[in-house]
This record gives C-alpha cells, sequence and structure tokens, in this order.
C-alpha cells in the first residue's frame, strides 16, 4: 500500500456526519486525507469546523473559477485555515493560475481539468470543440506552465497526463461497483492506481452506508 493515497470526501452539511466519517477511517493501511466542497465548507459550521481541524490533510475542493484578482484574493482569505490542497479550474486562464500560485504559500494549488460527469458530447453541448482527451492535454499542458502542484483528471486521463505534467494526480470518479451516479468517467480504486494515480478520490463509496467496512472494502479492492 506504499505511496497509495486516499482523499475521502466529506459531502454534508453535517459536522457530526463529518466527525463521524473521520473517526472511522482512521488506519495505518493507507495514507488519509479528507477533502471538503462547496456544500460543507458553505454550511453554517463548515469552515470553522475545518479551522479546527489538527494533523489531517486538508484538501479543500472550491474549484475556484472567476477574474484573476477575485481568485488571488480568495486564496489570501483561506490563509488562516491549514490547508493542504485547493482546487482552481484551469478554465480560468493562465494569468489567473500564475497569480494564484504566486501568492499561495504552503497551500498546494490544483487545477481541475474536465469534471468526471462529463463526456465528449457534454463538451460539445457546451461548446467545445476538442474531445475529452484532447482538452485535458491542452489543460494539462496550461497546469505545466502555470507550474501548478497538482491535477485532477479522471482516472481514464492519467496515463497520458502523467507524462506531460510531473507533479501530484488526483483522481475522482473511484467506484467499486457498476453504479457510476453522476460521473461518466469511473474506474476501481485498484484501476487508478495501476494507471498511475498519486491520489484517488471516494466519496458515497465510502460514506454511503458503513463507513468502516467500506474503507475496508476499498483497501482490499487497491490490496
Amino acid at each position: 500500500m506504499k505511496n497509495k493515497k486516499i482523499f475521502i470526501a466529506c459531502d454534508t452539511k453535517s459536522t457530526k456526519r463529518v466527525k463521524k466519517i473521520i473517526k472511522e477511517t482512521q488506519t495505518n493501511k493507507i495514507e488519509v486525507g479528507y477533502k471538503f466542497g462547496l456544500e460543507f465548507f458553505n454550511s453554517k459550521n463548515g469552515r470553522k469546523f475545518i479551522s479546527k481541524l489538527k494533523n489531517k490533510v486538508i484538501f479543500i475542493d472550491l474549484k475556484l473559477h472567476d477574474i484573476p484578482n477575485t481568485m488571488k484574493s480568495t486564496v489570501s482569505a483561506l490563509k488562516d485555515l491549514s490547508v493542504d490542497y485547493l482546487t482552481v479550474h484551469i478554465s480560468s486562464g493562465l494569468k489567473a493560475l500564475k497569480e494564484v500560485k504566486k501568492i499561495s504559500g504552503k497551500i498546494k494549488i490544483v487545477g481541475v481539468t474536465t469534471l468526471t460527469s462529463l463526456d465528449s458530447k457534454n463538451l460539445k453541448e457546451i461548446g467545445y470543440s476538442k474531445s475529452v482527451k484532447d482538452l485535458v492535454i491542452q489543460q494539462s499542458k496550461l497546469a505545466r506552465k502555470a507550474n501548478l502542484d497538482g491535477l485532477v483528471v479522471s482516472p481514464h486521463e492519467v496515463e497520458f497526463v502523467k507524462k506531460i505534467f510531473k507533479k501530484e494526480i488526483i483522481t475522482p470518479g473511484i467506484r467499486l461497483n457498476s453504479n457510476i451516479n453522476d460521473q461518466k468517467r469511473v474506474m476501481t480504486p485498484k484501476q487508478a492506481f495501476k494507471n498511475g494515480s498519486d491520489w484517488i478520490v471516494a466519496g458515497r463509496t465510502i460514506t454511503k452506508g458503513n463507513v468502516k467496512n467500506n474503507l475496508k472494502k476499498l483497501i482490499n479492492n487497491v490490496s
């Protein structure tokens, strides 16, 4: 299990629920971090809860996507938190990415490529002419140029992205079965790590139902 790491997505508004998830996912079998998205961060007590977490790897998945000055100001506003990772959309542009990276300090800036809920058909609906693969390649080159610390890509894109971007790769879209929910490009933990993921992200796969047993199943899948 060496070098295999997992972010558990705490997708809830309940601090009580998050406390339970953290308590039930303490293990020495695999390195564990905790991902907090917009739902929890914007909940009544979410930010305060995160500010009090100690000795945990914290991933704030805010997917910042705005003009350079707003993104830079937002990162500055997060510096009172002990945040390890923060996501920004690569589609916010090279200038914004560089500005954020310049003032990020100890926070690792992670670029979001193309959401795992989208496929090539969806991209055409939005107005992109490139396929998922070609778009992710282009986004990876931009992330490299901006000197970002990590990339979020689906497990399907990891193999060719790693040839372009040499830093940390974080992959959502992790499933132990055929239930893909609202995502399109998914894979098992074992497949994702085999492709070269540094971190996988698992939410409902772990947190829905018996958390301890679900984590055990995921670890067994990887072993």
